[in-house]
């Protein structure tokens, strides 16, 4: 399947949105492969990129073996192993590996080595604990990140203590920055938090101060934005219902069905754009919400309750949609239609 006789790195980033939407996946992957070979990108230092996202099409549509190519040409293309792309590419050939099977001694030593890159990089926790995980070491993914909190939050206390003072005499003060570029801290944290709830772990003080680091970014970015920073859904009845029992919500989530999906398809592609991937909805319940604000003492109109809720609901087994569905395959938000022909076109409107 063709894409185009140039490859832009425009082309690329709407090829990481759409690709498995289109009728013949492996065939976007399998051309982007030959693009590389044929010298058809625009920018010769995307090779990488390209192979890599060929690489998860084909892991994606359980072509492992074309997968593993594609992730080993990709590794290779990067000008050198400190290259930061690089490391996600190689996590990803370890995932792959992983699942390859026979293979998991190398990709566990593979993922040693990018061990270091957790405290450096923002995306690399999210990339080394996925395929730990794929790997059935979930347990280690959680091991690697409170370590690399520790030694995080052990460089801050050092360097903000005086030379008298070694150890702190409270939790230090963690800053995240701004919310278009959270600190390193901010991904581990959030990050570990996610592994430790998957793994059913109970919650200590570096999980609360994942929380309170949440909490902080949620609100700045409604100040910035003046919008609605989760990603919960409401199914039809649950929609009807929550906006006659909460009217002030319907700016949040819109006036009508319609107009929900549509807010929620639109987000999802401008995470999508960004480089998320991963991307699911929540379907939350009125029950649920009322119930989580009760329990908290909270308001379900409250931006930071609601946020609280969605990260509730991401830990229950079947609260998650995946997003997007392919073209032809049932709509996310369960009409009944085809995606194509339900939400898809809602992101252009």
């Amino acid at each position: 399947m063709p894409t185009k006789d140039v490859i832009t790195s425009a082309d690329l980033a709407e090829l990481r949105r759409t690709a498995l939407g289109t009728a013949n996946p492996l065939g976007v992957a399998a051309d982007l492969a030959d693009a590389v070979e044929q010298g058809r990108l625009a920018d010769p230092d995307d090779a990488g990129d390209a192979l890599a996202l060929a690489a998860e099409i084909a892991e994606v549509r359980a072509r492992l073996d074309a997968a593993l190519r594609y992730a080993d040409r990709a590794v290779a293309a990067y000008p050198t192993s400190d290259d930061a792309r690089a490391g996600f590419a190689r996590a990803l050939r370890a995932r792959i590996m992983f699942r390859v099977g026979g293979r998991e001694d190398e990709a566990t030593a593979e993922l040693t080595a990018l061990r270091p890159l957790l405290t450096e990089q923002p995306e690399a926790p999210a990339y080394v604990s996925a395929a730990l995980d794929a790997g059935g070491l979930s347990a280690l993914a959680d091991e690697w990140l409170s370590e690399a909190v520790d030694t995080l939050l052990g460089q801050r206390a050092t360097s903000a203590a005086t030379p008298e003072q070694t150890v702190p005499a409270a939790e230090p003060t963690v800053e995240v920055g701004p919310p278009e570029a959270p600190g390193v801290l901010f991904f581990l944290l959030q990050q570990r938090h996610r592994v430790r709830r998957n793994l059913n772990l109970p919650h200590d003080r570096q999980d609360d101060l994942a929380d309170r680091l949440e909490a902080q970014l949620v609100r700045r970015a409604e100040q910035r934005q003046g919008g609605e920073p989760d990603l919960l859904f409401w199914p039809r009845a649950e929609f009807d219902r929550l906006l006659s029992e909460q009217a002030a919500l319907t700016d949040t989530y819109g006036p009508d069905w319609d107009a929900h999906r549509a807010r929620l398809e639109k987000q999802l592609v401008q995470l999508a754009n960004a480089g998320r991937t991963g991307l699911s909805v929540l379907s939350g319940s009125v029950d649920g919400l009322t119930g989580y604000a009760g329990r908290r003492n909270g308001d379900p109109t409250d931006p930071q309750t609601r946020a609280g809720y969605a990260g509730e609901l991401s830990a229950r087994p079947g609260a998650k949609i995946s997003w997007p569905p392919e073209r032809n395959d049932a709509c996310w938000c369960g009409s009944g239609l085809k995606y194509k022909k339900c939400c898809l076109p809602r992101s252009r409107s």
